[in-house]
């Protein structure tokens, strides 16, 4: 049960209502944004909550015992702190969001409704959705170690202990061409085999794109060219000249973690656990 504030209280018991939603925002990198849909702009606890036309949320859903409640979020990309490149950079994925329903003539009368985090966004044009769940959904997140054949480190954390800024692991670049945002060619990495920078990384030194890093795909070498296709289009648009760092990639195999970077002592796989096939084999008489 909601413990409401004497004046709260008192105004909702009036039957004449000024109410509003306001949203607050906070990003992994710490940025902190608030949103209301009420026509004007509102501030408390040192966050001012913008009037944003056309934002609107759905019905909060409940649910009993420990499934994940939600509700979604839509509006257009119309305010100069939301926008479009933010969205698609990553840089709302699972922010903390906070839910509070205000009297706008008095901020202080207000009550956290909710608490979550953002989910999955979805964008149209210029406007976006975007799912707001609930607490629940951490405890339907797996913990601790997955028994598999391949392994469960990152390449390159305390768990793996390759040294991934070793020249033989990381190669600077300059782009030749563009296709798109997505597929580039580029110099400076003539001297590694084809797939060698494949589920690597991309990290952009240059141009709009400067400082914005993203997973590659594919590494490909044909002819004496040398392509990357990348998993998601760059935050600014890549152009020629622009300069890059591509950092080896890792397949999660045991033979790739032997060949490619010597390091089967620190595997975190079990590639010697049995599979399906071991345990529905039957035993035969000689």
């Amino acid at each position: 049960m909601k413990q409401l504030s004497p004046a709260l209280q008192a105004h909702l018991e009036s039957g004449a209502t000024t109410l509003c939603w306001c949203w607050r925002l906070a990003r992994a990198d710490g940025v902190v944004q608030g949103f209301t849909d009420h026509d004007k702009p509102l501030a408390f606890d040192g966050v001012t909550y913008e009037a944003a036309t056309g934002f609107t949320a759905s019905d909060i859903k409940d649910g009993v015992g420990l499934s994940v409640d939600n509700l979604e979020v839509s509006g257009a990309l119309s305010s100069a702190a939301l926008n479009e490149a933010d969205l698609a950079a990553g840089r709302y994925d699972d922010a903390r969001i906070q839910i509070y329903r205000v009297n706008w003539q008095d901020v202080s009368q207000r009550v956290l409704m909710r608490t979550g985090s953002l989910g999955e966004v979805r964008r149209t044009g210029v406007s976006f959705t975007a799912e707001v769940r609930g607490l629940a959904h951490y405890l339907q997140q797996p913990k601790g170690r997955l028994f598999q054949y391949t392994c469960d480190a990152d390449l390159g954390d305390q768990r793996c202990g390759v040294t991934v800024a070793l020249p033989a692991y990381r190669a600077s670049g300059v782009i030749t061409a563009v296709q798109s945002a997505r597929r580039l060619t580029v110099s400076g990495l003539d001297g590694f085999a084809h797939d060698f920078f494949s589920r690597g990384l991309l990290r952009f030194t240059s141009g709009a794109a400067a400082a914005s890093s993203i997973e590659i795909k594919a590494h490909s070498r044909s002819g004496g060219v040398t392509s990357l296709e990348l998993w998601a289009a760059a935050e600014g648009p890549p152009a020629v000249g622009d300069a890059i760092i591509a950092t080896a990639g890792c397949d999660k195999r045991f033979a790739t973690c032997k060949a490619k970077f010597a390091n089967s002592a620190n595997f975190r796989g079990f590639p010697s656990m049995p599979g399906n096939e071991f345990l529905t084999k039957v035993g035969r008489s000689g």
